[in-house]
């Protein structure tokens, strides 16, 4: 009996109101955090950091800004396609905080950077007070197009740079460097990993909590939710404001612990279609949901990528390069239409399966 609740009796409120209320559920966590935590750097240790630069550190770091996305889009039903935007405003603007007082704590400028994103949306998130659905997307757009053309064009935001691009200065945090060329790809892991920790459980305490009713109740229906008191203003404007935080806290650690020095054009409109591709994949109104979408999308166009050569076949560059892409759609295409609640769904029935062992249903 692998996954069974009988028996595990709740004699608190506080037990019954757990983040996780199964021992299994409990039990699994604290092995993906061993995993993590330990397991990861010891086999990694004195190996190329390919994997660290390539795979963990910008999987960790785009489940980060799913997780801001899902938080409005996925619970308080409000789309939007200015994430690379808000990411690229918490990058600029850990970047100018770095610049203008070098003593600040790095993780302090990390928060800061999250704050000033959240009040950049808040001004997006005017519009929905008005409008929703595709038109609310519309018009988050406009910050997807406005805000990284605004970095570019405004030489204070990279410090009047030639070539135009931030670079990263070198932070330490508890003797460890952090960011900077020294900094090891295995600390910036593990600083990223603990971030995404902490934000995911907070997140996941959010939405279970009256603020996270209140959201879901006006995605549902939000004439309903009016009337039986849920007030829209304030409730939309924190949504954005805190997918925006998410979403900026992400954007510095993308330049800070992943590229080291970018222009706007990193956070273009593709890197928007990516996050919200992740939050859909993953599972609309998941938190683990967008951990898992994350992984989807970051993992399969490196396997699509080295999947010839393991299987020998050889095909040109640019062929390869067309056939990821066709792959890449078509499966994202045939998993909506086999499963279109996402990942998520597909990890909650195979815990009802076990449940149910040896007899499922």
């Amino acid at each position: 009996m692998f996954y069974r609740e009988a028996g595990q009796f709740k004699t608190t409120y506080s037990a019954d109101q757990a983040i996780f209320p199964i021992r299994q559920d409990r039990w699994f966590i604290a092995a993906v955090l061993i995993v993590a935590y330990v397991v990861v750097p010891l086999l990694m240790r004195g190996r190329e950091d390919y994997l660290y630069q390539a795979v963990l550190i910008p999987f960790l770091i785009l489940a980060l800004a799913a997780i801001g996305l899902n938080i409005l889009t996925g619970y308080a039903g409000q789309l939007s396609l200015g994430t690379g935007a808000f990411m690229a405003v918490g990058a600029y603007a850990a970047y100018k905080l770095t610049t203008a007082f070098p003593d600040l704590n790095i993780i302090v400028v990390f928060l800061l950077a999250g704050l000033i994103t959240a009040a950049v949306g808040l001004m997006f998130g005017l519009p929905s007070l008005r409008i929703k659905g595709f038109y609310l997307a519309v018009a988050t757009l406009a910050a997807q197009f406005f805000i990284p053309w605004l970095f570019n064009k405004v030489a204070w935001f990279y410090n009047y740079a030639p070539s135009g691009t931030i670079t990263v200065p070198p932070r330490d945090f508890l003797a460890w460097q952090v960011t900077g060329p020294a900094a090891t790809a295995e600390v910036r892991y593990l600083v990223v990993l603990s971030i995404l920790v902490v934000f995911a459980l907070i997140a996941k305490n959010i939405v279970r909590g009256r603020i996270g009713r209140q959201w879901m109740a006006i995605r549902d229906m939000d004439i309903a939710a009016e009337i039986i008191g849920i007030r829209m203003l304030p409730n939309k404007l924190i949504a954005f404001a805190v997918s925006s935080f998410y979403c900026g806290i992400a954007g510095a650690l993308y330049i800070f612990c992943y590229l080291g020095s970018a222009e706007p054009e990193a956070f273009d409109i593709i890197l928007s279609f990516d996050v919200l591709f992740m939050v859909i994949i993953g599972g609309l109104g998941s938190i683990l949901g967008s951990i898992l979408g994350a992984g989807f999308i970051t993992l399969l166009p490196i396997f699509l990528t080295n999947a010839p050569q393991i299987l020998g076949f050889g095909i040109r560059a640019d062929l390869q390069k067309h056939f990821e892409f066709m792959i890449f759609g078509s499966l994202i295409v045939v998993f909506l239409i086999i499963e279109p609640n996402g990942l998520a769904r597909l990890w909650q029935i195979a815990k009802e399966k076990l449940r149910r062992w040896p007899f499922p249903y």
